[in-house]
């Protein structure tokens, strides 16, 4: 029974799925890219006004490479250079060997695996490739009639098409193609390594990491030290004990509601020294939270619109004798990271490291009861190293 029992655990291991279950938002999000780009691209190809003598038609490798670029536009196999370059070098192995071996069997063979081999020699592995070259060999009669120029048009210039697509659709979903590079500014334009990737490793080191363990063509160096980040924040979560939100947070909020007008929000943070303030309708229900440097950013947004300087367009932004008073609702932000009170702290420590606030909303229901501001995270780590027992000196 038992040898039953294992067995039966290794093959639901080893056969069944090993992909994380993805959010329905976020299937919808790839299926829906992918929907769009090939249609753009379909109706480039056989719109009403396209000239046919362009060479431009969908073929079936293009939907492998939507795959990638939409679902998981993070890894190397999906990034511009991948699959442009993937896809042309594999279509022109394709029509080399479609245009020298007769024998069908053979011909499909070594196209796929030379140009399995010429991806990798140029560093630009993209599986659909294998696919674009098994296209051609397996269509003797069309490749011979266009040769070569089955390479430029439809495979250069379709895979172009898609990864253009994808650029923009990532842009306007929140997402970040084509992938991070390891030393580019960070979110607040400094070329400093967000707080939670500093590891003291370099690029190099982590790219040596990559390779050791054979991973070069799942992760880039950025994204390997964006998990290790967060490895390290989810391990010091353990360490916080059974710390949560509602042990931390500060309870006694000064709030502002939607018709705020903003001289009176300044005037608080003024008063207060407070660099975030919630924004509540009556009876405490949560709306959003104006950051102070949220304030900042639309006066110097104001200032570059309008051509004046900081100043004067603060002085604009905060006048309460304007025809229409800028008011809380109009500069809160509502999208920011929430928790419960039984969030644990090790949770709120990621969301204070990645954000660009720093303050946490506390919420019961749709209520506000709380916020976790960086100084309070700050005071309650200070309170656990004080209760840690010093380590013992060897005798």
């Amino acid at each position: 029974m038992r040898s039953q029992h294992n067995f039966r655990r290794w093959f639901v291991r080893a056969f069944g799925p090993a992909v994380a279950a993805a959010s329905f938002s976020e299937a919808a999000r790839a299926g829906l890219g992918a929907l769009l780009a090939l249609a753009v691209l379909g109706f480039l190809v056989l719109g009403p006004t396209v000239d046919p003598r362009f060479g431009l038609y969908l073929i079936a490798p293009f939907g492998a490479t939507a795959v990638l670029l939409f679902a998981v536009p993070n890894s190397p196999l999906a990034q511009p250079w991948s699959a442009i370059v993937g896809n042309t070098v594999s279509a022109a192995v394709g029509v080399a060997v479609c245009l020298t071996i007769e024998d069908p069997v053979l011909r499909v063979a070594l196209a796929v695996g030379l140009a399995i081999s010429a991806m990798g020699l140029a560093r630009a592995m993209h599986p659909p490739g294998g696919a674009m070259a098994m296209t051609a060999a397996l269509s003797p009669i069309e490749v011979r009639e266009l040769g070569f120029s089955f390479v430029l048009a439809p495979v250069a210039v379709g895979t172009a098409v898609l990864v253009v697509i994808a650029f923009f659709y990532a842009r306007a979903t929140g997402r970040h193609y084509p992938l991070r590079q390891f030393e580019e500014p960070n979110a607040v334009g400094t070329g400093d390594a967000p707080p939670a990737e500093r590891l003291g490793l370099n690029e190099a080191e982590l790219t040596d990491i990559l390779q050791r363990y054979k991973q070069s063509l799942n992760l880039g160096a950025e994204d390997l030290a964006r998990l290790i980040g967060a490895a390290e924040l989810q391990a010091a979560s353990h360490r916080t004990g059974p710390l949560t939100a509602d042990d931390i947070m500060s309870r006694d909020l000064i709030t502002v509601g939607p018709e705020t007008p903003l001289t009176s929000v300044a005037d608080l943070f003024r008063r207060h020294g407070f660099t975030s303030l919630p924004v509540v309708q009556s009876g405490d229900r949560y709306l959003g939270v104006i950051f102070q440097i949220h304030l900042i950013r639309r006066g110097r947004d104001d200032a570059a619109r309008l051509n004046r300087g900081f100043g004067a367009a603060m002085a604009r932004l905060l006048d309460p004798g304007r025809a229409v008073p800028v008011r809380a609702a109009d500069i809160m932000i509502a999208t920011t990271p929430r928790a419960v009170q039984s969030t644990p702290v090790g949770a709120l420590l990621s969301m204070l490291s990645e954000g660009d606030g720093d303050a946490v909303p506390v919420l019961a229901k749709d209520k506000i009861v709380g916020i976790v501001t960086r100084t309070d995270m700050i005071a309650a780590l200070a309170r656990l190293s004080l209760r840690r027992p010093e380590p013992q000196a060897e005798s």
